[in-house]
């Protein structure tokens, strides 16, 4: 599920710092807006944006952690509507419902898990890999990272 890879040469202390606080503004966000889906997602778009022209290393890591919180923004987004409509439109809180919520519940507290254990090791230097978002980081920034952790190992 993640893949670390230590690089050599190490990224700097700031490059590492800058890249680690990619993966801490989600969460950062989800203190302030936790009702509110977007409020992850604009918070993460607004350090990507700041980052585009940075090294490599941050904008890969950036743009990592700009498409976990896409792919979960679909989830909560539905989940908050939802949500809304059972409170304030009368709608029944089926049994859809509940497994729904409980299923955006796992997927949140694993993607929560996953963003501060990402942030840590980023933070030492350490390149780490989310499965799918990685080989779609790639795509995008235009990096191949197995091929460059192949010269390094």
């Amino acid at each position: 599920m993640i893949k670390y890879t230590k690089l050599s040469p190490p990224p700097g202390e700031h490059e590492a710092e800058r890249a680690s606080n990619s993966y801490l503004m989600s969460l950062v966000a989800v203190v302030v807006g936790l009702p509110l889906p977007i409020v992850n997602l604009i918070a993460t778009l607004i350090f990507y944006l700041g980052n585009r022209k940075s090294t490599a290393f941050v904008k890969w890591h950036s743009t990592q952690a700009l498409l976990s919180q896409i792919s979960v923004l679909f989830l909560n987004s539905a989940a908050f509507w939802w949500t809304i409509n059972v409170v304030f439109k009368n709608a029944e809180a089926s049994n859809w419902y509940i497994s729904y919520m409980i299923t955006v519940l796992i997927v949140n507290l694993i993607e929560f898990i996953m963003t501060i254990i990402t942030a840590i090791q980023v933070r030492k230097g350490i390149h780490v890999e989310w499965w799918f978002y990685g080989e779609l980081c790639d795509q995008i920034i235009g990096i191949n990272t197995k091929k460059e952790n192949e010269n390094i190992q």
